[in-house]
């Protein structure tokens, strides 16, 4: 069976950035991606792809689980490079929850992980480097490092509400990830 592939590939509109796609957001924090309407419903644990406010965040959350099964993953397009640095990022999300964390623990680590010093494609501790190409000038770099970051930050808001959707600590569901490596790889 073969891995899940982005919906987004079909976008051939998308501005990219070396070859990592600048997709639209639904999104408050502040950075350079285009931002998506809100949802009409307070619900944005099961966004349907058929809405026009879902987002590559949405795919990424909810992908993750069957993409991080696998050991390969063929790239169709820039959509995917999304999809992979996305499920790279909740593996190493998942590794800073711990199941003793009460909910404000964990959003204050999974802001600090989104927030951390990280790498970008071209720098040499970047893991995917032979996947992803390297922005062409130092403008391009930044962009893409401010994009990436509101990426992460949004990843980490909407899967902190997924782990505590209950209220009563971290979903065993999603912490029963935590040892898996997507692609062998981890951020």
């Amino acid at each position: 069976m073969p891995a899940y592939h982005s919906i987004f590939l079909e976008d051939r509109d998308v501005p990219v950035i070396g070859n990592f796609p600048i997709l639209p957001l639904r999104t408050r924090t502040r950075g350079p991606a285009y931002t998506l309407p809100p949802l009409p419903n307070t619900d944005d644990l099961d966004v349907s792809p058929e809405s026009e406010s879902y987002d590559c965040v949405d795919e990424i959350l909810s992908l993750f689980r069957a993409n991080v099964l696998f050991r390969n993953f063929e790239i169709n397009g820039p959509a995917d490079r999304m999809l992979i640095y996305g499920t790279l990022f909740i593996s190493e999300c998942l590794g800073k929850v711990k199941p003793t964390m009460n909910a404000r623990e964990a959003e204050k680590a999974l802001i600090n992980a989104s927030l951390d010093n990280f790498a970008i494609p071209g720098d040499v501790s970047f893991p995917l480097n032979q996947a992803f190409e390297p922005p062409r000038d130092r403008q391009d770099a930044e962009s893409l490092r401010q994009y990436i970051s509101q990426v992460r930050q949004e990843i980490a808001m909407r899967l902190h509400a997924r782990l505590y959707s209950g209220g009563v600590g971290p979903s065993k569901f999603w912490l029963s990830f935590t040892k898996r490596k997507f692609m062998g790889k981890s951020l």
